[in-house]
């Protein structure tokens, strides 16, 4: 728990660029299992030290916390060690998807959370420490700067970018990319929070991301690295000026090929991205 005697959480600014920087020197010893681990030994999995009870989604507070105060999460997409978001049936993902509009909501509730974000780190190459399907859940303090930045502004869509629209939702990739392979998920109709989302279109939202993350797998015809996180509306007095998206980006540009983000990259940044947007959504597209 975020009490315990060691943690050490520390929020700095950098006086010369403005970065902010979260120093948790506790998470050095954090758990990291290997993706062949026995799964009797996994703690997601049934039985586990976070999992002692049935189910099918769970959440719980996170032992080695990036933020103080239990405002981490970790949840647990489904007891089966080997499954993932590609995997799961959507009315299942559409359980998942309950959960974070509601723990989302239950944190942003708290007089010190003005922003609340859902992730996912897949694979061990883009820091999943554990291999058992489950994302996360930050509630901050503050609006992060790049959240903050993205407002009210809805994203471009062109059809040479598209990769599958339903009646509520549309995937895309982006118009300018930093990693090589991106998707955005983005509703066909403003919408502010995962909560403000109807069944009908949490349901929707469930297909369209076991439907993303199908297409992801099929790229390399293996399954991504990836990271994935939900932008939403602040849960401060900036409320009104967020449009909800999830998005994926993964450093793959070719199978076992991963894209190093470089010194000019990181000094200047800016990001040069050898893949073409317009053919990765058409490769998307026809898988």
């Amino acid at each position: 728990m975020t009490n315990e005697p060691g943690h050490h959480l520390d929020r700095r600014i950098d006086p010369v660029h403005g970065t902010v920087v979260h120093v948790v020197g506790h998470r050095q010893t954090r758990p990291n299992l290997p993706t062949n681990v026995d799964t009797s030994r996994c703690p997601f999995c049934l039985g586990g030290l976070e999992a002692p009870d049935p189910y099918d989604v769970h959440w719980f507070v996170n032992r080695w916390p990036a933020l103080p105060d239990d405002r981490c999460e970790v949840v647990l997409y489904s007891p089966d060690h080997d499954a993932s978001l590609a995997s799961l049936d959507p009315s299942h993902v559409t359980r998942l998807v309950d959960v974070w509009a509601e723990r989302s909501d239950a944190l942003g509730s708290r007089p010190d959370v003005h922003y609340v974000l859902v992730f996912e780190n897949r694979g061990a190459s883009v820091g999943a420490t554990i291999s058992h399907p489950h994302g996360q859940i930050y509630a901050y303090d503050h609006v992060p700067e790049r959240l903050a930045r993205r407002g009210s502004v809805s994203p471009a869509v062109t059809d040479d970018r598209t990769i599958h629209v339903d009646e509520t939702w549309v995937s895309f990739v982006p118009f300018a990319p930093v990693f090589p392979t991106s998707v955005t998920i983005a509703p066909r109709e403003p919408r502010g929070r995962l909560s403000d989302l109807t069944n009908a279109e949490r349901q929707s939202l469930a297909r369209v991301l076991t439907d993303t993350c199908r297409r992801l797998d099929a790229l390399f015809e293996t399954p991504l690295p990836y990271m994935m996180w939900v932008e939403q509306q602040p849960y401060d007095d900036s409320a009104s000026a967020s449009v909800m998206t999830v998005e994926f980006v993964s450093p793959w540009r070719a199978r076992d090929l991963p894209r190093y983000i470089a010194a000019a990259e990181v000094a200047a940044g800016e990001y040069f991205n050898p893949v073409v947007p317009e053919e990765l959504a058409e490769r998307l597209r026809t898988l």
